[in-house]
């Protein structure tokens, strides 16, 4: 098997946010800072409605079947 072949390292969840954590915000521009957080606030609504659907999709779940606690 070629190293074109091989199967990509895979990460374990979360591991993109931990990096993202350790970077030295010194290093970055006032603009840099600023598409930053856009960033983040874009990626924290996008988490946010993932929750909202789950949360969901577990309510409807309960209804139907009862809460089995």
């Amino acid at each position: 098997m070629s190293s074109e072949e091989a199967e990509p390292i895979r990460r374990p969840r979360g591991y993109a946010m931990t990096e993202l954590m350790r970077e030295d915000l010194e290093l970055f521009a006032v603009s840099d800072l600023n598409e930053r957080i856009e960033a983040l606030e874009a990626e924290i609504a996008r988490t946010r409605a993932q929750l909202e659907r789950k949360q969901a999709g577990r309510a409807a779940a309960d209804h139907l079947f009862g809460k089995l606690r």
